[in-house]
């Protein structure tokens, strides 16, 4: 049985990448899709757990190697528990955030060496990797002005501006790297104009993976 689509939304804080994942989501919910929209960290109850540690502010001690092990931990639950059995019934799988996140604000953000990414993510996913996605792209300032006008505060967001920026460029090398699986979107466009982009980007996508 062929298995489902599995489609990934990436960007830095205040990208509109969240938003852009549900209105993906409602795009084809309204077309009849069999689809399913989750998040990083989280998507289960476990995850939902390890977000809170990861995410608080109370933790800014974190130790990088720590932070990267329980963003691990939180995909590879997610992965088995709902995004395989979901990809095996055919199914859509819309995350926002997935394995890119972690080479970008783990490994261009945090510095830790890219072997020990790969290692981990053998153990965690085994190198499963999303069929399209979606980098919705923004300069770091207008990312966090964003988040900040939306009152949004957490331990990524409270880094300093240049752990931000080399976030954004580790974002841009993996599209320069991948360009057959990663779309980068210029996330300054009005939320309509980005939805109907990525909807041109997705109809091909789907035609190519209903033709394979």
């Amino acid at each position: 049985m062929k298995r489902g689509l599995f489609i990934s939304f990436e960007g830095i804080e205040g990208s509109g990448k969240t938003t852009q994942a549900r209105l993906l989501y409602e795009y084809l919910c309204r077309k009849g899709s069999d689809v399913i929209l989750t998040e990083e960290p989280g998507g289960t109850e476990i995850g939902r757990e390890i977000r809170k540690i990861l995410l608080s502010p109370r933790h800014l001690n974190m130790h990088p190697v720590t932070e990267l092990l329980l963003y691990n931990a939180s995909r590879c639950q997610h992965l088995n528990e709902i995004i395989i059995p979901a990809l095996r019934s055919s199914r859509i799988v819309i995350t926002d955030r997935f394995t890119d996140s972690t080479y970008a604000y783990q490994g261009w953000g945090r510095s830790i060496d890219m072997d020990i990414i790969d290692g981990i993510d053998r153990i965690s996913t085994g190198n499963i990797r999303p069929d399209i996605t979606f980098l919705i792209d923004i300069d770091v300032e207008t990312g966090l002005r964003r988040n900040r006008e939306a009152e949004k505060i957490d331990r990524i967001e409270m880094e300093e501006i240049e752990f931000h920026k080399r976030v954004r460029n580790g974002y841009l090398e993996m599209g320069r790297r991948y360009p057959d699986r990663i779309r980068i979107i210029d996330g300054t466009r009005d939320i309509e104009e980005l939805h109907q982009l990525i909807i041109v980007e997705l109809e091909s996508a789907l035609a190519r993976h209903k033709g394979g």
